[in-house]
């Protein structure tokens, strides 16, 4: 709970501004609700009180591994920067901007999670009242901001590229003995890359922080997209520079997943945070060409998507169908409600990547995930009813 005591809002000086922030971040409640972000559970102002109800997260704030000696894995902070940049794009969406992003604003939750908070001193495009200026901490801000310019979605950009330069080189991007200096040089100076400080740093990794903190808008991000899918593209081994630096991280990061997921057509219609959430019950592996998926007869308690490659189904050696990328298999277990038997094999006619959903997992999911599987399950069923009827009519 964030109790905030009545006498702040009588300070003579300050008094209308901490009224405004705690008015924006109490208009919240129950509308951010992303995985990423701290949820804002509740909101009380009276003449007694003043708090706010939020999620409780116990691992503290990012900044104690913005130093030397404390600094996270370089792909753990992909990572996490990464769903940052996931959770900013859902409350630009909304029409937010948080304008004071920042470590300490950052809660973490363990490995690479993180929920976003404090969003107090927020720009909210679809609000009636005239938002204040001149709020932020200096060192995050971007140069329009501490120009007190009008300000988007890309001050946030900027700021998450300092944020990302922080937890990667253990300093800030700009050394300051006053706040004229730091605005001096947020407006005129280029940066040194990260890797200045910290050697292992890959070129790609300093290229995306070099275009998240483009002084010039026209050369930095123009959309949250773009910089998760260049973070992406890193775990990925697009970059032939990033390749050689990746050491001991999952098979398939979170990152990998949220992107692969959200390109197959079968997720069309989910949202981002029932994507992440089919991101943490499902596993995901590699099999290779002849590899067997499913046997008919064995017991079925999960269900396939084919995240790239293709499967047969056989009955007895006789082909049935052919899947490609995109396409599920072995649904039945799950619409199939009690003990359901495999009537088929299943086997990889190439290397194949898989993601597999547990049906007792998506069972204990949440209402609206469940609901969107099951829309989805419908439109194949449907579609192979047609198909089936197309080649029975002789059509």
């Amino acid at each position: 709970m964030k109790l905030v005591s009545t006498s702040l809002f009588n300070d003579p000086e300050r008094g209308k501004l901490y009224k405004k922030l705690f008015v924006t971040e109490a208009s919240l409640a129950g509308k951010l609700q992303h995985p990423h972000i701290c949820q804002i559970y509740d909101a009380v102002a009276d003449e007694d009180q003043h708090y706010i109800v939020m999620e409780y997260v116990d691992g503290g704030t990012l900044e104690k591994f913005c130093v030397p000696g404390q600094l996270l894995p370089i792909d753990k902070v992909v990572e996490i920067v990464f769903k940052c940049t996931r959770a900013l794009e859902f409350a630009h969406k909304m029409s937010i901007t948080h304008r004071d992003i920042k470590p300490a604003n950052i809660l973490y939750a363990g490995e690479t999670d993180i929920k976003i908070s404090d969003f107090g001193a927020a720009l909210i495009a679809s609000g009636d009242s005239t938002q204040v200026s001149a709020i932020g901490s200096p060192a995050y801000m971007s140069p329009q901001q501490v120009k007190e310019h009008p300000l988007d979605h890309r001050t946030d950009i900027y700021s998450m590229g300092v944020v990302m330069y922080h937890l990667l080189a253990g300093r800030l991007p700009f050394q300051a003995s006053n706040n004229f200096s730091l605005i001096y040089q947020i407006t005129g100076v280029e940066p040194q890359p990260p890797s200045a400080y910290r050697p292992e740093i890959p070129q790609a990794i300093d290229d995306i922080v070099r275009h998240a903190m483009a002084r010039d808008l026209d050369r930095r991000y123009a959309e949250w997209e773009e910089f998760s899918a260049d973070l992406a593209a890193v775990f990925r081994g697009e970059s032939s520079a990033a390749q050689g630096q990746k050491t001991g991280e999952q098979q398939f990061a979170d990152s990998d997943k949220f992107e692969t997921l959200r390109t197959l057509p079968f997720f069309e219609n989910f949202s981002d945070a029932e994507i992440w959430e089919v991101a943490r019950i499902s596993a995901w592996h590699h099999i290779r060409n002849g590899e067997v998926l499913m046997k008919e007869g064995e017991r079925g308690d999960y269900f396939s998507l084919i995240a790239d490659g293709q499967l047969k189904v056989t009955k007895r050696n006789k082909l049935l169908n052919v899947l490609r990328t995109g396409e599920c298999v072995g649904e039945m277990a799950y619409l199939q409600r009690g003990a359901h038997v495999r009537g088929a094999d299943v086997t990889a006619m190439s290397d194949c990547k898989i993601v597999t959903v547990p049906t007792d997992k998506l069972e204990q999911a949440s209402d609206a995930c469940r609901h969107k599987f099951d829309r989805a399950f419908m439109e194949i069923l449907v579609e192979r009813l047609s198909m089936a009827n197309i080649r029975l009519s002789g059509v």
